[in-house]
């Protein structure tokens, strides 16, 4: 078992920033790949950005790849979301998942869930 635990979210105005983290316990040497979703009401939950714990290679949505920064600290077992210049459209919880395969978009690939954060952004 793997547990997954965000933290971070939060209100901020349109054109901040939030730096979301996720904190792994339990048998975490057995996942390759850690990512974030979000999910606005309403919506399904999307792929944000994902990157695997060995060699720190990283997938991106479209929608992130300027704005946000994945990141993993090994020792820390922890993955972190660096989100800058922040859209009202990001507002959403946002999630941190854990999957046994390489990077993907899809959320039926990553077995663990945490129970989520919510990000608020404000016009």
């Amino acid at each position: 078992q793997v547990q997954l635990v965000e933290s971070g979210g939060g209100l901020v105005q349109a054109g901040g920033s939030l730096r979301l983290s996720c904190a792994a316990s339990g048998r975490t040497f057995s996942m390759y790949t850690m990512g974030w979703f979000r999910q606005a009401p309403g919506k399904e939950r999307e792929f944000v950005a994902a990157i695997t714990w060995s060699t720190g290679i990283t997938l991106y949505a479209d929608s992130a790849k300027v704005r946000f920064t994945i990141s993993r600290d090994n020792a820390k077992n922890t993955v972190d979301l660096q989100m800058n210049s922040l859209k009202p459209e990001d507002t959403a919880v946002y999630y941190c998942a854990a999957s046994f395969y390489s990077p993907t978009r899809l959320p039926n690939d990553y077995k663990y869930w945490g129970q989520g954060t919510q990000v608020t952004v404000s016009s």
